[in-house]
């Protein structure tokens, strides 16, 4: 359904004499009825690749496709007659409404742009049917955001999202600004709502339990590259690449005497992404690092010790 083939974007920087690359030629696939989660640490780039998967920013080079529409070769005009088909949630719930419109305006301007709802009764009916599909009362249309709790605003946003009845829904953190007492909920939001509605997602997350949750597969991102790729089960609980290793590991348990310990760790912090290291991205910091990492960028490939397995990974050490 969704196709991203060597997608790069790139930001200027210090007056132009240099480029901060945010994307560094992330290929990925989703499937029809698909969660895709996309697990990284800030700045490795999963925001920008929401933004420009849904053509909010345009990429330098390479490939979107959905449904075998080539999306980034499409004018604002074009893009337009297939935006109800991707959709996007943003992260922080509040700042992606506008505080001056009712919750009802809301839903009903998307209504009105993509002619959805003819006269002020069916609009009217249709923002109640969107509030009720996620679980909200159909009284909150007449609520500002403000008024209104985080959790409440979120499933605002995914009602937006739905408004246009998509295939695939990119979600860019969208438990992340919530108390941890609401996630829960919205996540079961989620799964309802995919499973009901027959939708695709693209889940963007830094939480590992919450890749876990609700994914089909996983995409691991590092300094704009996706590093490795497969079954959930697979890369969050048997991981391959040393970084995805050290994600797992910073998730707390409740009794670290029952959790084998690393027995190699990684070291530093995250690399510029204006001056990147040469070779492997994450070798200043790999306890595997050889000398070819440091020389020549890994490809992603199948796993060494199970090449019959969907797993892929961008890693000399693991796939030779």
């Amino acid at each position: 359904m969704l196709r991203v083939r060597d997608l790069v974007k790139t930001y200027p920087v210090r007056g132009g004499r240099s480029e901060l690359t945010a994307l560094a030629g992330v290929s990925m696939d989703l499937q029809e009825g698909e969660t895709l989660g996309i697990l990284g640490e800030s700045g490795c780039g999963k925001s920008t690749l929401a933004r420009t998967l849904v053509q909010l920013e345009r990429a330098t080079s390479g490939t979107v496709e959905l449904d075998g529409v080539e999306l980034t070769r499409l004018s604002a005009r074009a893009m337009r007659g297939h935006r109800r088909q991707i959709q996007m949630v943003f992260q922080d719930p509040y700042s992606a409404l506008n505080p001056r419109h009712r919750v009802g305006d809301v839903l009903a301007t998307v209504l009105d742009l993509h002619g959805l709802a003819s006269g002020r009764a069916a609009r009217r009916s249709r923002v109640g049917e969107l509030l009720e599909t996620v679980g909200l009362d159909p009284a909150l249309a007449g609520r500002y955001p403000h008024e209104l709790s985080g959790g409440q605003r979120q499933r605002i946003g995914i009602a937006r999202a739905l408004a246009v009845e998509p295939r695939v829904v990119v979600l860019d953190e969208p438990v992340s600004a919530l108390d941890v007492s609401v996630r829960a909920g919205v996540m079961n939001l989620l799964s309802r709502l995919r499973r009901e509605l027959g939708l695709s997602y693209v889940f963007i997350t830094h939480d590992v339990a919450m890749a876990r949750h609700i994914s089909d597969r996983v995409a691991v991102m590092y300094l704009g590259r996706v590093v490795e790729v497969g079954p959930w089960r697979e890369v969050v609980d048997a991981a391959a690449h040393p970084y995805t290793r050290a994600l797992g590991a910073a998730v707390p348990v409740p009794d670290p005497s029952l959790v084998e310990p690393l027995t190699q760790t990684v070291r530093g912090e995250v690399p510029d992404p204006a001056n990147p290291p040469s070779g492997c991205p994450f070798h200043p910091r790999c306890p595997l690092a050889e000398d070819v990492c440091l020389r020549v960028d890994p490809p992603l490939a199948r796993l060494r010790s199970a090449p019959d397995s969907a797993r892929l990974a961008a890693c000399h050490v693991v796939t030779r």
